[in-house]
């Protein structure tokens, strides 16, 4: 066996389900910049990082598929326009009305909904600060922090948005990037 049919093994008995494929298709067919290649050790996450406003993926090394989801909800929900200027550093992002951290979470739970994937997926526990597990509750009980963030911007409907006969409320996103 070569060196790269071991390390694809390895990924395959990470990541059994095909997670990875699955978000990194969705996030390539909402219109995010997804590139393959080697990642820093010294990287945020483990074989992720955030990269002139898009993801670059490192296979070998990540560990959390789900940390995919809350990456890309970073670069989704800020303008158009600031997204290629996000990198690693988000700390130094100028503050963007709408645009944090609830609500990059917020639509990382549209995301998964949207892909009928686990909640554990997401909220994994080896994430969110030790927090994932009363996120996970929350979320699963339809308190979504962040959700009125994302429709303030433009991608969701609140309940009290939704009209009969029209588009669905949140998790259901209105369109996956911010303008």
């Amino acid at each position: 066996m070569s060196t790269a049919d071991v390390a694809i093994a390895a990924v395959s008995a990470a990541d059994p389900g095909g997670l990875t494929d699955r978000i990194l298709d969705f996030l390539r067919s909402i219109g995010l910049a997804v590139c393959e290649a080697e990642v820093p050790d010294d990287s945020f996450l483990p074989g992720l990082r955030i990269e002139r406003g898009g993801l670059r993926v490192d296979r070998a090394r990540l560990r959390w598929p789900g940390d995919l989801l809350h990456e890309a909800g970073h670069l989704a929900v800020v303008p158009a326009a600031q997204r290629p200027t996000l990198d690693d550093a988000l700390q130094d992002l100028p503050a963007v009305p709408h645009g944090g951290e609830i609500e990059a979470t917020a639509w990382a739970w549209a995301a998964l909904c949207h892909l009928g994937m686990d909640p554990a997926v997401l909220f994994h526990d080896g994430g969110y600060h030790g927090r994932s597990a009363g996120l996970r509750t929350a979320f699963e009980l339809g308190v979504y922090l962040g959700a009125s963030g994302l429709a303030a911007a433009g991608l969701t409907l609140l309940p009290a948005q939704q009209v009969p006969g029209g588009p669905h409320a949140y998790p259901h996103m209105l369109t996956w990037l911010r303008d």
